[in-house]
């Protein structure tokens, strides 16, 4: 078995397994640190949980209650791969739902989960502006939703949540350059972080992380704009600590590397004609 952790915070911590046995590994039990929703990404393995027998297949979740033990087996398939999302007991708390439903064992491949699903595989390849541990508590959140039966539709934010959301964006605005994550952002609104992350949603349109990378890539917009600053320089100081996510951010956002894009500003005008499919002016 593989494990590796991809976000590890106070209140939702995020880990991919890569498990390699097989017909004739002999299962062995195990025991739940916490509560969890694991999406099988990939193989096939059943799970035995509380006298219950389940087999679980690409799409399916694996629902895991603290304490409670399990046993995993590899009876048909060799390999299976799973992202999986722990949840601290004030977190889980904080979704709502159910409690029961943290011991129904699994949930089958079901469209709704899918698709978050993969939005999470994405997010933590970093393919996408939304941040992992957004994914993460939308996926938990929409694991309640389908296994209590409730509503998913959003509520009308209330004028004080507004007024929240926009001082939030404002403080993440002022902080972008620095090490911002969801929970910081929710501990300076004075809200959960599942709560802030709804809330600042349906006020403002956008995730809290999804708006500090567009602050992020609108000043580095500015910066290769305004002047011949390498972009190894940009990308640092606007808040990125990786140059190969900036220059992959930049391009799914602007359509061309920052390199290109600063060539452009400084009057290259063929590299948005050819991609405009333009004739370049003579």
């Amino acid at each position: 078995m593989t494990v590796r952790t991809l976000l590890k915070t106070a209140a939702l911590s995020v880990v991919d397994y890569r498990c390699a046995a097989g017909p004739g590994d002999v299962p062995f039990t195990e025991q739940h640190s916490s509560f969890s929703v694991a999406y099988v990404r990939r193989g096939s393995f059943g799970y035995r949980n509380r006298g219950k027998s389940f087999e679980l297949v690409s799409g399916a979740v694996l629902v895991g209650h603290p304490g409670d033990e399990y046993v995993c087996t590899h009876d048909h398939v060799r390999g299976d791969e799973c992202l999986s999302f722990h949840l601290s007991p004030e977190t889980a708390a904080s979704l709502g739902g159910n409690a029961a439903v943290w011991r129904t064992g699994f949930v089958p491949p079901v469209a709704e989960l899918m698709v978050l699903g993969e939005l999470a595989q994405a997010a933590a390849a970093e393919a996408t502006d939304l941040g992992l541990a957004e994914a993460g508590l939308l996926f938990a959140a929409r694991f309640l939703d389908l296994a209590s039966g409730r509503s998913c539709e959003s509520a009308t934010p209330a004028p004080r949540d507004r007024r929240r959301a926009v001082e939030a964006a404002l403080w993440i605005e002022d902080h972008s350059s620095e090490a911002v994550d969801l929970e910081s952002a929710a501990r300076a609104a004075g809200l959960s972080p599942f709560h802030f992350l709804r809330t600042f949603g349906a006020a403002l349109g956008v995730t809290p992380h999804q708006y500090l990378i567009r602050s992020r890539l609108r000043k580095a917009a500015r910066l290769l704009v305004d002047g011949g600053a390498a972009v190894t320089d940009v990308a640092f100081e606007v808040g990125f600590g990786d140059l190969s996510n900036f220059v992959n951010a930049f391009r799914r956002a602007a359509g061309v590397s920052p390199r290109r894009f600063q060539k452009a500003a400084k009057g290259d005008r063929k590299i948005y004609q050819d991609r405009l499919g333009a004739p370049a002016a003579r």
